[in-house]
Parts: C-alpha cells; sequence; structure tokens
C-alpha cells in the first residue's frame, strides 16, 4: 500500500492558511480593525475582530454582517490553499484563527438575530473543522 492510498484513507490533510503578516502587524501596533481592513479586505481575522467588537456594543446585525463577510473571505482563502468542503482546519494553526473565529461569530449572531437552521450548521462546521475551536474562542473572549 502506498502512503498516497493511506492519506486518502485517513481523509485530507488539514488546511494550513497562510499568515497575514501585515495585518499581524497593524493589530499589534494598535491600528484599528476597521482601519486596516480598508488596505486587508480578503483578511477574515480583520472581519472577525469587526465582528467581535460590534457584539461586545451590543450591535448584532452589524456583527452578524461583518461575521458572514469573514466566513466567506475565509472559505475564499481555504480553497485557494487547496481545502475541498473537507477536513480539518486546525485552532493551534494561529492563521485558520480569523476564519474560525468569524465562523463562530456567525453562529452567535445568527442565533441571535433568530435564524432557525444556520445556528446548528455553523455549529457543526465549527466542531468538524476543530472540536477544540469553540473553547478556546470562549476562553479568549
Amino acid at each position: 500500500m502506498t502512503d498516497e492510498f493511506r492519506r486518502n484513507l485517513m481523509g485530507p490533510e488539514p488546511t494550513l492558511l497562510p499568515a497575514e503578516t501585515e495585518v499581524y502587524a497593524g493589530l499589534d501596533a494598535g491600528q484599528e480593525a476597521l482601519d486596516l481592513v480598508e488596505k486587508h479586505p480578503t483578511s477574515s481575522l480583520l472581519w472577525a475582530v469587526l465582528a467581535e467588537e460590534a457584539w461586545t456594543e451590543g450591535r448584532t446585525i452589524d456583527s452578524y454582517a461583518y461575521a458572514r463577510v469573514g466566513y466567506h473571505r475565509g472559505l475564499d482563502s481555504l480553497r485557494r490553499n487547496g481545502w475541498r468542503g473537507v477536513g480539518l482546519i486546525p485552532w493551534e494553526h494561529e492563521p485558520n484563527r480569523g476564519f474560525l473565529r468569524a465562523l463562530y461569530s456567525l453562529g452567535r449572531a445568527s442565533a441571535a438575530i433568530g435564524e432557525a437552521e444556520e445556528p446548528e450548521r455553523i455549529e457543526k462546521f465549527l466542531k468538524d473543522s476543530d472540536p477544540t475551536a469553540k473553547a478556546a474562542i470562549e476562553t479568549e473572549a
């Protein structure tokens, strides 16, 4: 049996997104996510930060909208990096955290606005992506 055959039986390799060095540097320097997202509109991390800020301020609809953009930008990035709709997106790989945070925020906000099926779908997607992500996000909040 070849290694390729064994790997396929176990499922796809985990998807590891590339680091967003400029985004991290801007956030570390104290720049606002709203300012940074104009220069880095494909960053799930920035959209997740905006969703979290809006949530904290009680702006549920804004949080939902920001999280939705972060989710879709993340899907685009995952696909560009080999993800085919299934497989792990590990929390331990820091560049994946923006997408996972946006996904979490989308689930939370969709539940808050009364979506019927989306919160369950998002919960499953988050768990399938990394079973430890939800607890890690809630611990950091």
